[in-house]
């Protein structure tokens, strides 16, 4: 079953686990700001410039780099420009995580910015939560049939139904399930960064390294995973989100090890 119905209303899994994800994000960003002496109450600030803003950045990234099964279906980016209601319609298509991260990021610097918050504490204290959001929602693939990877023969390998098979699959029954194998290293990540942020590993941290290393240690997952993925998005036959998660774990680098040589000199 996709969903549960309430009356005339049908909520589909995917979005009640995207729902939840982003509640006990949130819910565990508060946590963290009242564990570090500041007013959990920025945390629900933040709320909704961050959720609108990653929300529109995910889609202008599926809009400029749409996966091979949006192709397929004729969902190209001349399509969304030709017919912008398209990229309204939210249920057209679907989302891409890079966009989420550079307009969740940007949204936090200007409201930072402009409040007069420090913009890397503040990156801190979402960190986690922001992992734990995205494994849950991530769980949510699974009942819209998306993000399989490769044809496998696997004990755990799942069964996706014909229509939502791409082209040229469509004799293949069981799949790489690419959401777990995205799902589990992120609560890993998760539980590594609540680990960092207490005791002693938090002395040793400058402001920003817990969100630095949450976005490089998602860029070194995804882009492994990029490998097994069948619905790439593709630009000249280059995969457009190995190249971002390549170029974000470049910077997080660059900016960690900058600080840390600030802190030596």
């Amino acid at each position: 079953m996709d969903g549960v119905s309430l009356g005339p209303l049908f909520l589909r899994w995917n979005g009640l686990l995207v729902a939840l994800g982003v509640s006990v994000g949130a819910l565990i960003a508060a946590l963290e700001a009242r564990r570090r002496y500041r007013d959990a109450d920025v945390v629900y600030y933040l709320f909704m410039p961050l959720l609108v803003w990653g929300w529109i950045g995910s889609r202008l990234w599926h809009v400029l780099t749409p996966p091979l099964s949006s192709v397929q279906l004729g969902l190209t980016t001349r399509h969304y420009l030709s017919h912008p209601l398209d990229i309204l319609s939210f249920w057209i298509g679907g989302f891409g995580v890079p966009g989420a991260i550079l307009g969740g990021t940007i949204a936090l610097w200007v409201v930072c910015r402009k409040d007069e918050l420090p913009f890397w504490d503040v990156a801190d204290i979402l960190a986690p939560g922001l992992a734990v959001a995205h494994a849950i929602g991530r769980i949510g693939n699974y009942f819209n049939h998306e993000l399989h990877g490769l044809p496998a023969i696997l004990p755990w390998a799942i069964f996706i139904p014909v229509e939502n098979r791409l082209a040229g699959f469509e004799q293949a029954e069981f799949y790489h399930p690419l959401f777990a194998y995205e799902a589990i290293p992120v609560f890993a990540l998760a539980a590594i960064l609540l680990w960092f942020s207490r005791g002693r590993m938090a002395e040793r941290l400058k402001p920003g390294e817990l969100f630095l290393a949450y976005l490089g240690g998602y860029s070194v997952i995804r882009f492994f995973l990029e490998f097994l993925r069948l619905d790439s998005a593709l630009i000249g036959g280059v995969n457009a989100n190995q190249v971002f998660f390549t170029v974000l774990f470049a910077a997080c680098a660059v900016i960690l090890v900058r600080r840390r040589l600030v802190r030596v000199l």
